[in-house]
């Protein structure tokens, strides 16, 4: 039998804030990821077990007001997400190591092109034309903006292979997290999420890294800036969103990151962006405001 949609209304202030500030947060990832040198395996693990860890007493809290019955049956609905993310998480630092920044960030951001077909596989869920004019507005910014330094070389061919992988698990990841949106309470979704996929990362880790060595300190902060900024926000904060918005809105809106990876990249590294950067921006940010202001009510 098919899940009844969530959605009753247009989302309020509330859910759209926290879809801007998710999307903020999560664009600082990839500072993060490059500034690491270590293992993307062990990178992925702690940072999600941290995350899982920090969120932990939510998860308690929640656990005492429903059954425990239900609580087994929650956990057991964030097994497949979880399993989705950590290929993502996974995949993608490897991705972007071997190839360049620009194809890797172009690639990963294609998931509004295969949303549409996780969102009717898990949901049911059909795109609408207003989502489909965002999508086609924020694509043609993305390509803008990486096509002036896209290089397709056979150099490269395995890291964009890699990457575009990458991509499809983080789309089945945000489809997922949309079906639960509507029979899972959050934090009983987002802990064991977070939990299984570190536990998931950490078992490949033990197959070709030691976890038990020093480790840098620098590294160290960068995981734990993983965990706290673009984890327990970012993620965090997208999966809430998913709860008030229609799929194919919030995988646009996530669309964003590269313009708030740029400001940061000025802020904090003195990097300017180039002339094309700012028209594509506002291509990009034109395609959200449809889909935020037009295809989030829209059946």
């Amino acid at each position: 039998m098919r899940l009844a949609t969530p959605i009753r209304r247009s989302p309020t202030i509330a859910p759209t804030l926290g879809l801007v500030l998710g999307v903020v947060c999560a664009s600082t990832a990839v500072i993060l990821i490059r500034a690491s040198t270590e293992h993307p395996f062990l990178v992925a693990s702690f940072r999600l077990l941290l995350s899982a860890l920090a969120l932990s007493p939510l998860f308690f809290h929640e656990a005492r007001q429903v059954p425990g019955a239900a609580v087994r049956q929650q956990m057991g609905w964030a097994a497949l997400p979880a399993l989705a993310l950590a290929v993502h998480f996974m995949s993608w630092i490897i991705g972007a190591r071997m190839t360049l920044v620009t194809n890797a960030s172009l690639v990963v951001n294609l998931t509004p092109i295969v949303m549409p077909f996780f969102l009717w596989l898990f949901y049911r869920e059909r795109v609408n034309r207003w989502e489909v004019a965002g999508t086609v507005c924020t694509l043609a910014g993305l390509v803008l903006l990486s096509a002036s330094a896209l290089q397709l070389s056979p150099t490269y061919f395995w890291g964009d292979l890699i990457c575009l992988g990458s991509m499809v698990a983080m789309a089945c990841y945000l489809a997922l997290g949309r079906r639960n949106g509507g029979r899972v309470r959050l934090w009983l979704y987002l802990v064991p999420l977070y939990g299984i996929a570190g536990l998931i990362c950490l078992a490949c880790a033990l197959v070709v890294v030691n976890p038990i060595k020093a480790y840098a300190v620098d590294n160290l902060l960068y995981i734990l800036g993983l965990a706290l900024i673009p984890t327990i926000f970012g993620h965090s904060l997208l999966n809430y969103a998913l709860r008030h918005f229609r799929g194919q809105v919030v995988s646009v809106a996530n669309l964003a990151q590269p313009i708030f990876a740029g400001l940061f990249g000025f802020l904090l590294f003195g990097e300017l962006p180039p002339l094309i950067f700012y028209p594509a921006a506002a291509l990009i940010l034109t395609g959200v405001g449809v889909v935020l202001g037009f295809g989030s009510s829209r059946r």
